[in-house]
């Protein structure tokens, strides 16, 4: 069993950078593939960006990418999404999730997942 918990959400003007965690606690957090998810009121969660077990294997939507970095530190039990240049369009609930195996992509492939945390970008 793995507990994830999201902070550093909160509201933003375009244009600004906002970094938000995830730390874990439970069975061995290395073990796990991690992802960032996010989901906009009225629409299906979506993919945002992966991390492979070590950190050394990084994914993005194409939304996101050249804009957002995940990243972890297995010592701190903790993966990040460091996010820049924000849009309006980035405003939704974001989601930390765990996953032993399967698609980075899919939500289904997910074992574990955050309560959330509310990012807003205003215009």
């Amino acid at each position: 069993q793995v507990q994830l918990v999201e902070s550093g959400g909160g509201l933003v003007q375009a244009g600004a950078s906002l970094s938000v965690s995830c730390a874990a606690s439970g069975r061995s957090f290395s073990n796990y593939a991690m992802g960032w998810f996010r989901q906009a009121p009225g629409k299906e969660r979506e993919f945002v960006a992966g991390i492979s077990r070590s950190g050394g294997i990084t994914y993005y939507a194409n939304s996101v990418k050249g804009r957002f970095t995940i990243s972890r530190d297995n010592a701190k039990n903790t993966v990040y999404l460091q996010m820049n240049s924000l849009k309006p369009e980035d405003t939704a609930v974001y989601y930390c999730a765990a996953r032993i195996s399967g698609q980075v992509y899919s939500t289904s492939a997910y074992d574990y997942w955050g309560q959330g945390t509310q990012v807003t970008v205003s215009s």
